[in-house]
């Protein structure tokens, strides 16, 4: 099989059909997501035989019947990457436990590159408060541009948590949202709190980071989608004033108990 796209849905479903039908199974242009390779690990420990796991091409032979095992999930690596734009947003210190730091892929790295601190602690990542962080650029001097791909590329889900996060940096990123159309149509709001943003087209804004000279505003406003969400909810909870966020079934969706877990750590959000 041959997927036109590398889903990781699609990958997953071949995948657990697969190892219960009859001959030898190959998919091309599979996903690769950690997501993936948990899915194949455990499945081999439960007696299938799948080889290929981290790459692209997947071959499974079929086995008669699959037996019992144990299995610890990953955690979430959007919602740790969303926590990070958060403490760098709201110059906080926070820790972050029990990441699985080698299926983070170039997450951490990313974040670096927007000129955040982090340091490891064994599988904790460990963001120091900052007063600023200052935005890399190219080695030629030119503006730096963040971009989605299909994994080991930067997951898309991120993208909205970096374009957010450069606000209050220093310096200018441009985001580029190669994968989804409609993801970047929140950044109307984040113009209204007061961001310097340009929309260059659908796919492409051009953030020029205020290095917290000038704080967002708080207003009334709607999550379109769950990424989009979370960062109009990072941006609240640094801006001056309150925000009130509507529709939030949208990050309830992707961040369960955000608001008891965000108030825990000191943030003031009542759910309306």
């Amino acid at each position: 099989m041959l997927l036109d796209e590398a889903s990781v849905t699609g990958t997953a479903n071949i995948v657990m059909a697969a190892v219960l039908a009859e001959g030898r199974t190959t998919i091309y242009n599979a996903a690769c997501e950690p997501y993936l390779q948990q899915l194949c690990a455990m499945l081999n420990r439960m007696g299938a035989s799948i080889s290929g796991i981290g790459s692209n091409l997947l071959h499974i032979d079929g086995v008669k019947r699959l037996g019992g095992t144990s299995h610890k999930m990953l955690p979430d690596m959007i919602e740790i990457g969303s926590f990070i734009g958060l403490a760098a947003m709201t110059g906080s210190a926070l820790r972050i436990k029990d990441v699985q730091l080698p299926m983070l892929g170039i997450i951490p790295e990313t974040f670096r590159r927007m000129g955040i601190q982090l340091e490891f602690d064994g599988d904790d990542i460990v963001i120091p408060a900052q007063e600023h962080y200052e935005i890399e650029t190219f080695i030629d001097g030119s503006i730096l541009t963040v971009a989605d791909a299909i994994w080991p590329g930067f997951t898309p889900d991120l993208l909205s948590i970096i374009l957010v996060t450069a606000t209050q940096a220093k310096g200018t990123v441009l985001v580029h949202q190669k994968m989804f159309e409609s993801r970047l149509f929140f950044v109307d709001k984040l113009i209204d709190m007061g961001a310097q943003i340009i929309l260059c087209d659908p796919h492409r804004a051009t953030v020029i980071g205020l290095d917290r000279k000038y704080p967002l505003r708080g207003i009334r406003m709607t999550s379109p989608d769950i990424r989009a969400g979370v960062a109009l909810l990072i941006a609240a909870l640094s801006a001056k004033g309150t925000s009130i966020i509507d529709n939030i079934e949208q990050i309830d969706r992707g961040y369960q108990y955000i608001d008891e877990r965000l108030n825990a750590l000191g943030a003031n959000i009542v759910r309306i």
